[in-house]
């Protein structure tokens, strides 16, 4: 192991410590292609292909839950990868779903990846934020977490924000997820039509198949019982309310230097000439 990797893996073991450690095999199930799955022999580590058009992966954990943090390790597909969506996100099941994204978008080869994160509410998202990353996401592995409280959602890379949307259901009637229980999920599959550069660069499929990893999923989660009960007073729904001074500046340096969309700055998401309600109140 390099000297390099060895001390991301440290710093990222530090920022995770506070989380309960799951194991893939133990404590997912693959719902989707598992032939193109592998385990590491300890369960900690896990890679998905994508082979085809129509043959990928999906991993799925075995709880549900409403609020909490989950976290884990993802190198992503080296070298040419247009086309291809690798994800790490949370969902509810049924109608008018709840969903936390982050979706990563591949590029041509020496092009950067696109970090793609959505917040769907009651079955609406359009909410994207999309940053270009600050390091080379195929090279080694860097940490992924979504934090869902009752206060806010923090979409946070290797212990850095890089987004935050805030609870304003109550006093501004923005749609915000409370209720719905959500299963953490990891996929890999094919979107030539719209992932990279709208479509109009596809997938090179004499490159397959492409290959993401994955290692040591984190699960703080007040979990839900498979008679829909959730715990109530979770630890895991405790989180502060607002970023620290630090965790704003990291954020806001974030945003300033690696944002490249943002749709309350798209005028295609205004109504009437007015922008979401959210994009006037503070998210941080």
């Amino acid at each position: 192991m390099g000297s390099s990797r060895a001390l991301l893996l440290v710093a990222v073991a530090v920022a995770v410590a506070g989380l309960a450690t799951a194991n893939f095999r133990d404590d997912c199930d693959i719902p989707w292609e598992p032939q193109n799955a592998r385990f590491t022999s300890d369960g900690n580590g896990l890679s998905m292909a994508l082979v085809s058009n129509y043959s990928g992966c999906m991993l799925r954990t075995k709880k549900q839950f409403i609020y909490g943090t989950v976290s884990t390790l993802i190198q992503l597909v080296p070298g040419d990868s247009a086309g291809t969506v690798t994800t790490y996100y949370a969902s509810s099941v049924g109608d008018n779903h709840d969903e936390i994204d982050f979706e990563f978008l591949g590029n041509e080869t020496g092009k950067p990846y696109t970090l793609h994160t959505n917040i769907y509410a009651d079955g609406v998202g359009n909410k994207e934020m999309q940053f270009k990353p600050w390091f080379d996401p195929t090279t080694g592995f860097h940490n992924y977490t979504i934090s869902w409280s009752p206060c806010m959602i923090v979409w946070y890379v290797d212990s850095v924000p890089i987004r935050v949307f805030r609870n304003y259901q109550a006093s501004h009637g923005v749609a915000f997820p409370t209720s719905r229980p959500m299963y953490a999920y990891s996929s890999i599959w094919a979107a030539e039509d719209w992932a990279t550069q709208g479509g109009r660069v596809k997938t090179d499929w004499s490159k397959a198949p492409f290959v993401a990893h994955y290692d040591n999923i984190h699960l703080d989660i007040c979990e839900c019982g498979g008679y829909g009960g959730c715990a109530t007073g979770c630890p895991a729904a405790a989180a502060p309310c607002q970023l620290s001074a630090a965790e704003l500046g990291q954020m806001q340096w974030v945003q300033s230097n690696y944002r490249i969309y943002d749709y309350c700055a798209d005028p295609k998401r205004s109504i009437n000439g007015q922008k979401p309600v959210e994009c006037g109140l503070a998210q941080y």
